[in-house]
């Protein structure tokens, strides 16, 4: 196993340059560029910091598999009727919540509304597969069709209520995770 291009591929997903790595870790920035080309090895003590400041862990540093790409029917979690939904939201990608964004498919009967969401960091964007939505956004309202989607910044309560009179299908992404 290559740690040292496994360490330099978290810090770049991470957004850090050598430097504030080896900043974080109390190491030094020509100690971290030995380590990222294996010309040197970490006692597990300074690899558990490194991944510590990196935000993993060594189980899965060291877990051998490749990322899955792939998800089916087994993968999903599917909660029923929460707080007035009339319907049922699915959640596409298990432990999304660990990821930058989460992506679900909410289901509505008419009359049927999301439970209101806060003010938060990041971007929402949604397509509606069927049935018609209105998205509220503060004190904003948006009618959204069959084949059209949308995005926004969610700097106000907000919430999905479906406006027509079938079922709707959305499939809804929020950057960071807040379902």
């Amino acid at each position: 196993m290559k740690i040292g291009d496994k360490l330099r591929r978290l810090r770049l997903q991470r957004g850090l340059t050598q430097a504030e790595l080896a900043d974080r870790c109390e190491l030094s920035k020509s100690f971290i560029s030995l380590l990222e080309r294996d010309l040197t090895s970490p006692s597990l003590d300074t690899l558990s910091d490194l991944l510590d400041a990196l935000g993993g862990d060594l189980p899965t540093f060291f877990r051998e598999t490749d990322e899955r790409v792939v998800f089916g029917e087994e993968d999903i979690f599917v909660k029923e009727d929460p707080e007035g939904l009339k319907g049922m939201i699915r959640w596409l990608i298990p432990s999304a919540q660990k990821n930058q964004m989460e992506p679900i498919l909410v289901e509505m009967a008419p009359g049927g509304q999301t439970p209101e969401s806060d003010p938060h960091e990041g971007e929402e964007f949604g397509y509606v597969l069927a049935g018609t939505v209105k998205i509220v956004l503060g004190d904003r309202t948006e009618r959204v069709r069959k084949d059209e989607s949308f995005y926004f910044r969610p700097t106000a309560p907000h919430w999905l209520v479906n406006a027509g009179k079938g079922v709707c299908r959305v499939l809804w992404v929020a950057t960071p995770p807040s379902f």
